[in-house]
């Protein structure tokens, strides 16, 4: 097929895997194949290639990602784990930094919708790495209230959310 090497390229510059690309390419010609048997015929197969190879690779940097956060980088109060470090670092290929922008614009916008008091707890703890006792003593806030803060923060972030998860 005329297509193949450039599908390839099209894969390629997306997934950093070599074995990766080359799954997703033979998955790309197997649904291909599988189209192809149905009565409605493709009209432009090439269009039609480039789009399933794309959401092959979504799919597969979806399947990647399932993994508890715990599980990613357990924590206990005396380790520095905050959300910033659990992100996809940009320097692991496109895709990767797709991904963090794709997460961090996410992030922005439900930040946005919280009430501002739960958003700077939020922000100040999990980004900015600053500790409950640390924040209690700048602001006068009681540590109990910034915990409970938080908490809601990250009850209402988890249910935000859970749809770019599910994906």
């Amino acid at each position: 097929m005329r297509e193949r090497s450039r599908l390839w390229n099209f894969i390629r510059r997306r997934v950093a895997d070599q074995t990766d690309a080359d799954d997703i390419l033979q998955d790309v010609f197997y649904e291909f194949t599988q189209a192809y048997r149905l009565p409605d015929p493709i009209e432009q197969a090439s269009a039609w290639l480039f789009r399933v190879a794309r959401n092959r690779i979504i799919d597969r940097f979806r399947k990647k990602k399932e993994v508890a956060l715990d599980d990613l980088a357990p924590c206990d109060e005396d380790d520095d784990c905050r959300l910033d470090l659990l992100l996809p670092s940009p320097d692991a290929g496109p895709e990767a930094a797709y991904a963090r922008a794709m997460l961090l614009e996410e992030l922005q916008l439900a930040l946005d919708e919280l009430p501002a008091n739960q958003r700077e707890v939020f922000i100040a703890h999990e980004l900015d790495g600053v500790s409950f006792k640390e924040m209690a003593a700048q602001t006068g806030v009681s540590i109990n209230t910034l915990l409970a803060r938080k908490r809601y923060a990250v009850l209402y972030l988890r249910q935000r959310l859970q749809t770019l998860y599910d994906e």
